[in-house]
């Protein structure tokens, strides 16, 4: 069983991130390890890397607040990190080397584009990317909303034995 001791959450306000902070909670308390949760403010290239805006400050100590009620209310200590970057991806492959992380939990609400359910561009870069082992919560498909294409459940996957 994986008992990480270093656990990374990236956050960015999506309503998954509450189930992916309660999860790497839950897995560091066995072990007594630490959950980081790192913010990242995705700044566009046509200005400066460390400008701010005071409505993404406003939502990120929103956000991040947030985090900290539920941090308190599973008893887990965590360490908060704010990064500005031009990606959030390569930003979270970094602190996860940096923190020399061993799980990083990213929690994942689906979104449609142009009708097709799309994974963003942090997800499979962190994916590709990452140091360590990554899991990803999902939330669950709102009531009504048919499952993507191929999904029919494990019964109709299983794999055929020889």
């Amino acid at each position: 069983m994986l008992e990480p001791r270093r656990v990374l959450v990236p956050v960015h306000g999506d309503p998954a991130d509450e189930q992916a902070v309660r999860l790497a909670c839950s897995l560091v308390k066995k072990g007594k390890g630490r959950v980081f949760v790192l913010y990242v403010v995705e700044v566009e290239r046509s200005l400066p890397l460390d400008s701010s805006s005071p409505t993404e400050a406003q939502r990120c100590d929103a956000v991040l607040d947030g985090i900290e009620a539920i941090a308190k209310e599973e008893k887990c200590p965590v360490e908060l990190e704010v990064l500005q970057a031009r990606e959030a991806g390569p930003a979270v492959v970094e602190e996860a080397i940096q923190r020399d992380a061993d799980l990083i939990v990213m929690g994942l609400s689906l979104k449609r584009h142009k009708g097709e359910y799309t994974l963003g561009t942090t997800l499979p870069y962190v994916l590709r990317k990452a140091p360590c082992r990554v899991w990803v919560s999902r939330e669950p498909a709102a009531n009504g909303d048919p499952q993507p294409e191929g999904a029919s459940g494990l019964h109709g996957n299983r794999l055929a034995h020889p």
